[in-house]
């Protein structure tokens, strides 16, 4: 079973929301759907703009872990490394 680590963005350089999930797709229409209340329907923080794969649910959990206490610049620094122009990954994803 795969699981991901994933940023989403409200736009560039803007609101951030760092998460994991065992199901991407179903996980990131869920924030842009605001299907659920919380950080991420409040402040419009739907678009995929980062994400990777882990092998084990653990893996998955420290790294979440470990971005959430970096700061700011380095999050955006990890996001600009992979996709500069900030696209939304969504189409990417949902195929």
């Amino acid at each position: 079973m795969a699981f991901y680590v994933y940023i989403l963005a409200s736009e560039r350089n803007g609101t951030l929301y760092i998460g994991m999930t065992d199901d991407l797709v179903k996980r990131v229409w869920q924030h842009r759907t605001g299907a659920a209340d919380g950080f991420t329907k409040r402040y419009a923080v739907n678009q995929l703009v980062w994400y990777e794969l882990h092998s084990s649910r653990d893996a998955a959990f420290l790294r979440e872990r470990q971005l959430k206490k970096w700061k700011r610049a380095w999050k955006i620094d990890l996001i600009v490394e992979r996709n500069p122009l900030w696209r939304d990954l969504w189409t990417e994803i949902n195929l």
